[in-house]
């Protein structure tokens, strides 16, 4: 038989095991709620153009909207999307500078010649006829360092394009030709997602690059 010390102590573990586990259980719980009520934002890495690019890129607008209708988008808001992030909590945000100061960036220049159309999503979009090998090594860099630094992104074939219509109709017919414009990418930015009633609106948080 055992004494009552002994008795004492043997049935007092599986009350301390039970004690533990609720210490562990309400840290998680703890965890969980600070991760779910963290502020995040959505953000994307993207090419910025300067006032001139811009210009131009916005005086395709007009010719193709007459064609195929649909929303323009404002012309401070066009971009081209590097790589995107999605919804990221704020306490990552040094995580994610870091990552993007970690890319060999080199300058290059994006010919946009072409005007094309998305059917699946009704978009009609400026794209270069040739991807500079540059922008190509920056995407890469990018979402390699990204994934190294535990960033989870949705891999996707990259087609750079800039945005000008959404909404949009049109069949399998090539667009017409518009000027080319010639946009000497010198840097690239990180840029949260933000809407109002008039559509989406971007706010540049950093800048990376030359």
């Amino acid at each position: 038989m055992f004494s009552r010390s002994t008795r004492r102590a043997f049935y007092s573990i599986p009350r301390l095991c039970s004690t533990l586990t609720e210490y562990m259980q309400a840290g998680k719980l703890k965890s969980m709620s600070k991760a779910a009520t963290e502020p995040a934002l959505r953000l994307f890495f993207a090419l910025w153009p300067n006032d001139a690019e811009r210009t131009a890129l916005a005086s395709w607008q007009s010719s193709l909207h007459a064609l195929c209708g649909g929303r323009v988008m404002r012309p401070e808001t066009l971009h081209s999307t590097l790589v995107f992030l999605g919804a990221v909590v704020e306490s990552r945000l040094e995580t994610l500078c870091l990552a993007a100061q970690e890319v060999n960036f080199r300058a290059f220049e994006l010919n946009l010649t072409e005007a094309r159309y998305w059917g699946h999503n009704h978009i009609v979009y400026a794209a270069p006829g040739t991807v500079p090998p540059p922008l190509a090594e920056l995407v890469d860099e990018l979402e390699h360092g990204l994934g190294k630094h535990g960033f989870r992104l949705e891999r996707r074939p990259y087609q750079p394009h800039v945005s000008l219509l959404r909404n949009a109709k049109w069949h399998d017919a090539l667009l017409p030709s518009l000027p080319a414009v010639r946009w000497r990418c010198r840097e690239f930015v990180l840029v949260q997602s933000l809407s109002d009633a008039g559509g989406p609106l971007y706010r540049i948080l950093a800048h990376f690059g030359v």
